[in-house]
């Protein structure tokens, strides 16, 4: 069964989750430069089945869009343009990096280990990823 990945797009990296088979379970995958992202992509699509890709999409607080959100929306541009099968859907991230750090502190993390940036950047993902099945999609 073809799973769906999440990506948490940022200019530097990309957090990346999937789903199980299943789409139940939203678990962190990896982080990848931004400037590989397509080449990941196609090299992962080539081994497992993606029927969706959720991706950010960055508002502030008063829902609008951000200066993050011109990048977020160029990278989905590109990637519909490289993938012209692939669904995509966008969800809200606000609040997820900061969802993210605090998960990796509740964790018990060392201070060191919850600086990781690509880790939040992955905790991120998996908190869109997670949303995103919560919605009933």
């Amino acid at each position: 069964m073809p799973r769906i990945l999440a990506i948490d797009y940022g200019t530097k990296r990309c957090g990346i989750a999937v789903t199980d088979p299943s789409k139940i379970i939203a678990s962190g995958l990896t982080t990848v430069h931004s400037k590989d992202i397509f080449d990941w992509l196609e090299q992962y699509m080539s081994k497992e089945a993606v029927e969706l890709i959720v991706i950010g999409e960055p508002k502030n607080l008063k829902g609008e869009k951000t200066d993050a959100t011109v990048h977020a929306d160029a990278f989905v541009k590109n990637l519909k343009k490289r993938f012209p099968e692939m669904k995509t859907a966008r969800i809200d991230e606000r609040f997820t990096s900061k969802m993210a750090s605090r998960t990796l502190l509740e964790s018990g993390l060392k201070k060191k280990d919850r600086q990781n940036k690509e880790l939040v950047d992955e905790v991120s993902a998996t908190i869109m990823l997670q949303d995103y099945l919560a919605s009933g999609f």
